[in-house]
């Protein structure tokens, strides 16, 4: 004869969902190992955590109540077959500590629903008060990568999130998407932080951790950024390094720029285009500086009528 879930619970058969929530709530704290310190009291919290996973869950719950443990737990006939025509059995993980966690929410739910002189709270949603003053989840840390581009210009991101909300019973949650909307400013810097207040997880005893998002800039194919300034890096033959040029610059918001550079670039040059940079944060009107650094290019190897003509020009 296999044990019978419903009287571990104390419930008749015909117990609705609720019925078995209450029923493991009621039950789960009066005999709590750290509450009931009788003997047996590890094996009765073992029993209640493993009738409650199986009657909490709707297939579970289904093959008990028409097969009955021996059918849970050695599985059962499927109705259509298959390479494997029998249900895997049902096997409780042993761990009535992850079954107490789950429901009650949070890392350690049993800490703050007795008082000192071992009676129990009656927590109400939103958790307790006083003496039992929630405690909120550390902050959920998370990346949020944006371009050049949409740090330059600013705009919206949607991030969508999933999290633990408590029921309408303030005893059992539900995990739910949500949409968090974060407005990028122009002039962002990596490292910009923006903090959801309790958007975590909620829970009956717990107050929720906030989500705080962290900008991470994107590599760009043409800048880098420096502060408020961006750098870019043009190649040019060493004869133009020499005798000046024009250098081209595709700036974040499309324009073309042409810088033109007249005097000697030496390999540690820099030429500053003064208001081409990124917005300032403060006053996105103004802009920071454009960095121009040069990659001087040297031939490989040259004719001797040429090293005549070099010879001439840079060394009589």
């Amino acid at each position: 004869m296999g044990q019978d879930y419903y009287a571990v619970l104390e419930l008749g058969r015909g117990a609705t969902d609720a019925e078995i929530k209450k029923a493991y709530r009621k039950l789960a704290l009066k005999n709590h190992p750290l509450k009931c310190q009788e003997p047996w009291a590890p094996k009765r919290f073992r029993q209640l955590a493993e009738a409650y996973d199986v009657l909490s869950d709707p297939m579970k719950k289904g093959i008990y109540d028409k097969f009955g443990e021996e059918g849970l737990k050695g599985g059962i006939p499927l109705e259509f077959g298959g390479e494997n025509p029998w249900s895997v059995g049902y096997v409780f993980h042993n761990n009535p500590d992850k079954v107490f966690r789950e429901f009650f929410g949070g890392d350690n739910p049993f800490a703050e629903f007795f008082a000192e002189d071992g009676s129990e709270l009656i927590a109400p949603f939103g958790g307790l008060r006083g003496r039992g003053a929630m405690k909120q989840d550390p902050p959920v840390v998370r990346d949020l990568h944006l371009s050049l581009e949409d740090l330059f210009y600013g705009c919206t991101k949607k991030i969508k999130i999933s999290r633990r909300v408590m029921n309408e019973d303030g005893l059992t949650s539900t995990i739910r998407d949500k949409i968090l909307t974060i407005d990028v400013q122009p002039g962002w810097k990596q490292g910009t932080r923006i903090t959801f207040e309790k958007e975590g997880d909620q829970g009956p005893n717990v107050i929720p951790a906030d989500i705080t998002f962290v900008v991470q800039e994107k590599l760009h194919p043409r800048f880098k950024r420096a502060n408020d300034n961006l750098i870019y890096v043009s190649t040019i033959p060493l004869g133009k390094a020499l005798i000046g040029c024009t250098v081209e610059v595709r700036t974040l918001d499309g324009r073309l720029l042409n810088i033109p550079i007249n005097d000697i670039v030496d390999p540690k040059y820099c030429k500053v285009v003064p208001g081409e940079g990124m917005p300032l944060l403060q006053d996105p009107r103004r802009k920071g500086d454009l960095f121009i650094y040069f990659n001087i290019c040297f031939p490989k190897k040259l004719t001797p009528y040429k090293k005549t003509l070099l010879r001439s020009a840079l060394l009589s």
